[in-house]
């Protein structure tokens, strides 16, 4: 688990990165509604967490720069025994701090009062402060009605001597190095992700129903890892099915001589495993299923060479086109390079972190594929190929830890050989 000197340690760069004068106000969210009265499961601002440890919503972080000094602030919601019983236990000030490293914990009862001394020029009780931070990606719930954008513009007409800013690009500019600490949570989390893989497979077998394979990865990875959940919603693609990107609705049947493909991961502390295998429904690839498979994984297997510093995923991504384009056409599945846009049509790659696809914002937009790769980044390695003319979908993805010389292959550990899943298959108790 990662400890409060770390979280520590990355305000005082997020400081670094700050202007003299200012100020930061970073939000921990709250739930959103589902419906009617029904809230959906609160997921904390990934920022905010990065930056604190904190889990718990209406909490908020309040960071001052000035004359050479950094102050830091911590809110969290006051007891409350009627809610306690009704939602389950509140962070007390004492445990935030232990967790945060934060000494100044006040509850948000004061936070307003405690922006007016800090923003008013009539009180000025940190000095002359002329700009306010505020996360402005999107989404981020202050309350019920009301966001970080929203937000801003109330600021802006309350304090029109205020400069509002962006602190989105500076903290995910520092999520881009991953820790020592972040990667042993990324590890464990892929560990996880494997131990549910193995327990999925080996109920595998034609006439199951895509949501069983689905419903027993979910299991197996909340046994596991504590009931800390999935990083995103399971894909359970068999056949046909496989061949939609993003495949919504596991409700098929697998038939006898289907691929099923299976875009899954844990997450541990909020940390993401991001995997992808391809598995023959009755224990062995056809010919045509192998031949397309092992032009998948030799790809995988190229752009793990290429994954270093210094690479950008553009260019893996133009390895990978030109790749998968070349041996399509050799195989036969192809008459033209020029068509592999109908096989695969997504990027190879993305970061991976405190969310599955980690944010990176350039002075453009929120792109990365022109980003290069450093030490310390973690990014998928996911190339495929989706045949909806022969009824084939197949993706391999790795989860990449790029160092000084070239990458690791966190997941090596799952198995993606078509030899060493047909005998793991074929092992199987009946």
């Amino acid at each position: 688990m990662i400890q409060a000197n770390e979280y520590a340690a990355r305000r005082h760069r997020l400081f670094g990165m700050m202007e003299e004068h200012s100020a930061a106000l970073l939000f921990g969210g709250v739930a959103k509604i589902a419906s009617a009265d029904e809230e959906a499961p609160f997921e904390i601002n990934r920022n905010f967490y990065y930056l604190t440890g904190i889990d718990q919503q209406g909490s908020v972080l309040m960071l001052i720069k000035n004359e050479g000094e950094e102050k830091e602030y911590l809110f969290v919601l006051p007891f409350d025994r009627k809610k306690e019983r009704w939602y389950g236990k509140r962070l007390t000030p004492e445990q935030a701090a232990g967790t945060s490293g934060i000494r100044n914990v006040l509850l948000t009862t004061s936070l307003q009062g405690k922006i007016n001394t800090l923003l008013d020029p009539n009180m000025r009780e940190y000095g002359d402060l002329s700009t306010l931070y505020l996360d402005l990606d999107r989404e981020i719930k202050i309350d019920d009605a009301t966001s970080t954008r929203i937000y801003k513009e109330d600021i802006l007409r309350r304090y029109p001597h205020i400069q509002i800013m962006d602190i989105y690009p500076a903290i995910t500019q520092l999520r881009l190095h991953k820790s020592v600490h972040e990667i042993a949570e990324m590890r464990a989390a892929i560990t996880t992700t494997k131990n549910a893989l193995m327990s999925t497979w080996n109920i595998l077998r034609p006439d199951i129903r895509e949501f069983e394979l689905a419903d027993e990865f979910l299991h197996a990875v909340n046994d596991d890892n504590q009931y800390q959940g999935l990083a995103f919603p399971t894909i359970m693609a068999s056949g046909i099915h496989a061949t939609c990107l993003h495949y919504p609705t596991p409700l098929g049947v697998v038939g006898p001589n289907d691929l099923v493909l299976m875009d899954l991961g844990a997450r541990y502390h909020y940390y993401n495993a991001d995997v992808t295998r391809t598995v023959p429904a009755n224990g062995r690839y056809s010919p045509e299923q192998r031949t397309a498979y092992e032009i998948v994984l030799r790809c995988n297997e190229l752009v793990a060479r290429y994954a270093k510093p210094g690479i950008t995923i553009r260019e893996l991504n133009r390895i990978t086109t030109n790749y998968l384009a070349e041996e399509c056409v050799k195989a036969g599945f192809l008459k033209n390079k020029e068509d592999i846009s109908e096989y695969f049509f997504h990027s190879v790659s993305h970061l991976i972190g405190l969310d599955t696809h980690d944010p990176y914002l350039t002075p453009v937009d929120r792109s990365y594929n022109d980003l290069p790769l450093e030490a310390g980044m973690i990014i998928s390695d996911e190339p495929g190929l989706y045949m909806e003319d022969r009824g084939i979908g197949i993706r391999i993805e790795d989860d990449l830890l790029i160092t000084e010389t070239g990458c690791e292959v966190l997941t090596k550990d799952i198995i993606k050989d078509p030899d060493q899943i047909e005998t793991f298959l074929a092992s199987r108790k009946k």
